[in-house]
């Protein structure tokens, strides 16, 4: 608790209005891979508290569109369509297909981490499937150059998702942002130009 309180990261999110000091992650990823542009249409999963949602409104401006998901509440925040929910569930699916209108996007977000229960192989496992689960739904929602940034965690089965992301897209990029603890296993996987089959 006293790291978190002392955080120079946790200090500037909150002089600056940020939710979390998650935002200076993506602003990082996105000043080092240009992921955001006005007029987007970006799809944030695992978004709560939504740090990610106020970055990426911002960037997309309000031409853009983004769409925030998350199996917990969220306040509401300018420019951001909500969906509370498991996307992995049909009426969630629905739910998000209808808010982007059908039309691919150019960019999907996921900070999902898994609930840790202490036992590293099961939370690595459980961190892989969330990462298999934001490969799936970017398969199903990115148009053809798309984007997709994850956060992983290395250990078992990150050497063999990393290579499907590389089947995947054009360019794959393993990125640790100055807001990430140092101390963290996490690293975050920014995937650019999807090929289309």
């Amino acid at each position: 608790m006293q790291e978190h309180v002392s955080d120079a990261f946790v200090k500037e999110a909150k002089s600056r209005g940020y939710r979390s000091r998650a935002a200076f992650k993506l602003m990082a990823l996105d000043e080092k891979d240009r992921l955001l542009r006005p007029g987007m249409t970006v799809v944030d999963l695992g978004a709560a508290p939504g740090g990610w949602s106020q970055v990426a409104a911002e960037r997309v401006g309000h031409r853009g569109r983004v769409v925030a998901l998350d199996r917990l509440p969220m306040d509401p925040i300018a420019g951001v369509h909500f969906i509370q929910g498991d996307f992995t569930e049909t009426v969630v699916l629905e739910a998000l297909e209808a808010a982007i209108g059908g039309a691919p996007v150019d960019l999907v977000l996921s900070d999902m981490a898994p609930d840790l229960s202490g036992v590293r192989s099961v939370d690595q496992a459980r961190s892989i499937y969330l990462l298999e689960l934001a490969l799936d739904l970017a398969e199903t929602v990115l148009k053809s150059e798309g984007a997709l940034v994850v956060k992983a965690f290395q250990g078992e089965g990150f050497d063999d998702f990393l290579r499907r992301l590389r089947r995947g897209f054009q360019r794959v990029a393993v990125r640790k942002p100055p807001a990430s603890r140092p101390r963290s296993r996490e690293l975050y996987l920014v995937a650019k130009g999807r090929r289309i089959r």
